[in-house]
């Protein structure tokens, strides 16, 4: 029940707001950037600055003009505007005009998780893009600060696989004493339960805190979802030799190999970064150890698949966080020892 209503809360922002609109042209089918292969958002956060995904909004009707900027390199711009002359022609010129750069505050409220995630965290991916020439180092530099952030938390339950590890060998005594026993007589069952409680509060485990980083992590996922694909900034950026807004799927579709080498970072990651959190905590019994095993291997598959049809950017945010995870636990471990 307690888990239950954790989640609940945790899902309460997606509930009171809607999340990322895909563009739909006039046959209600996505638009999609030939060039990147991208489901272009339609309620993006700050303008594009890419030719073909301007036509593309303009095409489909979004009004991207009243827009602020994603980032301003100065306070005044130049821009093309449209003049009617005379004879009702329009001839093209160029106007300097101030430059409105994104804010957390750009658009007005928006829902609670709109404004209170999705916004500030597009907003310092662009302030460390801006401040490192890169908005894929912004990235990068904004996952591992968050990190940072939560690592008094994320220490804990990185520590309770260690507790774990150690209240193990007690914990499979006591299954081992209760196997021959009557599984249905509650009397026996009781019994067995406090002497576990008491294995438990010897080693200062407990059982329910590994779930916490799972649950921190859903709603950062999905935050750094909306903000890589509503700030045209980012999803349009190339970083090292990836372009951020193509999944790696479009990508070796169009013949880049490349793209190969962030599943298979992506995977080995995965992998290890669940190794670290689940192979020390040892399990009460055979069973529990076997369905543990089947579960990591269950979500790493299906971390991998996901993997290519994300965007480049989501890839990327997901290696850091895996390696994050991973020496997180390294140095906890060397500290509980």
């Amino acid at each position: 029940m307690k888990n239950k209503k954790i989640i609940l809360l945790l899902l309460i922002p997606l509930l009171l707001t809607g999340c990322t609109k895909k563009l739909k042209d006039k046959d209600n089918k996505a638009v999609i950037n030939e060039v990147t292969g991208q489901n272009l958002t339609e309620n993006i956060l700050c303008r594009p600055t890419d030719e073909e995904t301007i036509r593309l909004y303009k095409e489909n009707g979004v009004e991207i003009d009243s827009l602020p900027y994603c980032t301003c390199e100065s306070d005044k711009i130049e821009v093309q505007v449209g003049v009617e002359n005379e004879d009702g022609t329009i001839t093209t010129e160029t106007k300097e005009v101030d430059c409105e750069s994104f804010s957390i505050t750009s658009g007005g409220y928006e829902g609670l998780w709109t404004s209170i995630f999705v916004k500030p965290l597009a907003f310092v991916i662009l302030f460390f893009g801006r401040l490192t020439k890169s908005y894929g180092l912004g990235l990068i530099i904004t996952s591992l600060l968050i990190r940072l952030i939560a690592y008094p938390i994320t220490r804990k339950t990185a520590m309770q696989s260690e507790y774990m590890k150690k209240a193990g060998p007690e914990m499979e005594r006591i299954e081992k004493k209760y196997a021959n026993k009557d599984q249905s007589d509650q009397q026996v069952m009781l019994q067995k339960s406090q002497e576990m409680m008491m294995v438990y509060k010897k080693y200062n485990v407990n059982p329910i805190s590994g779930c916490l980083l799972s649950f921190l992590q859903l709603p950062l996922f999905i935050a750094f979802l909306e903000a890589i694909n509503r700030v045209p900034a980012i999803f349009e950026e190339k970083f090292l030799v990836y372009h951020l807004g193509t999944t790696p799927s479009v990508g070796l579709g169009n013949g880049n190999w490349w793209y190969l080498l962030v599943v298979l970072v992506v995977a080995a990651t995965t992998y290890f970064s669940f190794k670290a959190t689940t192979s020390d905590q040892i399990s009460t019994s055979p069973e529990m150890r076997s369905q543990q095993k089947m579960m990591t291997n269950m979500f790493t598959i299906m971390i991998i698949v996901m993997s290519f049809f994300m965007s480049t950017a989501l890839d990327i945010y997901w290696m850091v966080t895996n390696l994050f995870t991973i020496l997180q636990n390294l140095i906890v471990k060397r500290r509980t020892k």
